[in-house]
């Protein structure tokens, strides 16, 4: 008669193997846009997985290109992917979820690890969309994944394992920065961190013009711009100071900075980033329920 092991040690034993066989690990990505692209560069970077054990699939061959050239394996079969992974990447667009999984969930097994990168579609969805018992996972990235300067959320299904978590943050750091929380963050991380990044650029081309408009030349003020904000970035996430206290170490009474404070906060421009974070939340959530 055989020895009866609880599931939830099946599913620890299982994170082990991987986790000490990290090189031999099977990653998969269905969808080969930039966020499949900006995943895999960042899981690759440290070289301890092997780029020939990722796999990548799409119906047009126009991305393969730059996975090739990491190594990665290309395919226009997504049943290939989920037959030669272990951990898969949903990077389709929201809308063909229902349409991918249909075709891919009598091939899933529990030792898959499912990742969806698609905004507004929810771990119930996916759930629902998955065999019963399945580990799903949603990660929400953004643009500057593509260059590992990332800020990703993660979010945990329900038949996920802290060890699952562990795993997934460890192999996405070289993304960028990388957290996991409950799903009801996902959609205020879309408003802050996904959309914000346009944000970001309207306030860079705003600074820029404003230099223009003072007589710089504007190739040399976008240069500028691009620099000042990458600056006070690394100084806000490295310095471990609030931005109230960098703001106050900039400001000198009766200086420049003040003067130009005092112009934003006529123009309301703390009001309208708040109002652009919510309205992109929001959103996400409105995308969430349809």
């Amino acid at each position: 008669m055989g020895t009866h092991v609880h599931p939830s040690k099946q599913i620890s034993f299982f994170l082990q193997k991987i986790m000490d066989e990290l090189p031999q690990l099977k990653i998969g990505f269905i969808g080969a846009g930039n966020m499949a692209y900006g995943i895999a560069q960042g899981i690759l970077k440290p070289g301890d997985v092997v780029a020939s054990n990722v796999i990548v699939s799409a119906p047009s061959k126009n991305n393969f290109s730059r996975f090739q050239a990491m190594g990665v394996s290309v395919t226009h079969s997504n049943e290939e992917v989920i037959h030669r992974s272990r951990l898969v990447f949903l990077a389709v667009k929201p809308h063909l979820i229902p349409t991918v999984l249909s075709a891919l969930s009598e091939h899933v097994t529990p030792q898959h690890i499912i990742v969806s990168v698609a905004a507004g579609v929810t771990l119930a969805t996916l759930e629902r969309l998955l065999p019963g018992g399945s580990c799903v996972m949603r990660l929400m990235p953004n643009l500057p994944c593509m260059l590992q300067e990332g800020a990703l959320l993660l979010a945990c299904g329900t038949g996920v394992k802290q060890e699952v978590a562990s795993l997934l943050k460890g192999l996405l750091s070289p993304c960028g920065l990388v957290e996991v929380g409950p799903e009801s963050w996902i959609d205020a991380h879309t408003g802050l961190s996904g959309s914000g990044v346009a944000f970001v650029y309207v306030f860079a081309e705003a600074l820029a013009e404003g230099a223009v408009k003072m007589g710089m030349p504007s190739a040399l003020a976008l240069r500028f711009a691009a620099q000042t904000i990458l600056g006070a970035g690394h100084l806000l996430r490295d310095g471990e100071k609030h931005p109230a206290q960098l703001k106050a170490e900039v400001c000198t009474p009766g200086g420049t900075t003040v003067y130009g404070l005092h112009a934003l906060e006529k123009g309301g421009l703390r009001a309208a980033v708040m109002g652009a974070v919510e309205a992109a939340t929001e959103r996400a959530r409105e995308l969430g329920r349809s």
